[in-house]
């Protein structure tokens, strides 16, 4: 088991290798609401990040859900 803390309004850069489904590639999202996955692949543990989407000039995009690696998920601090 993982000891996820994301906080609230972070920015996140997720790669596309630890997205379930990385139809679109690597993300930048600033998080609204973070989530557990009860059926979930075993060995991994996965975390619903939900967010709105940053393009690489910071200009906001749409709202999205991606599932992430939580093993992946930066440890707890501050917001970047």
């Amino acid at each position: 088991m993982f000891d996820i803390r994301v906080q609230l309004g972070a920015v996140l850069d997720i790669d596309a290798d630890d997205r379930l489904l990385p139809s679109d590639g690597p993300v930048r999202l600033w998080v609204t609401g973070v989530r557990l996955v009860v059926n979930r692949p075993p060995h991994d543990e996965w975390i619903w990040v939900e967010g709105v989407k940053l393009s690489p000039s910071g200009r906001r995009g749409p709202q999205t859900q991606i599932l992430v690696r939580a093993s992946k998920l930066p440890p707890e601090g501050p917001a970047r």
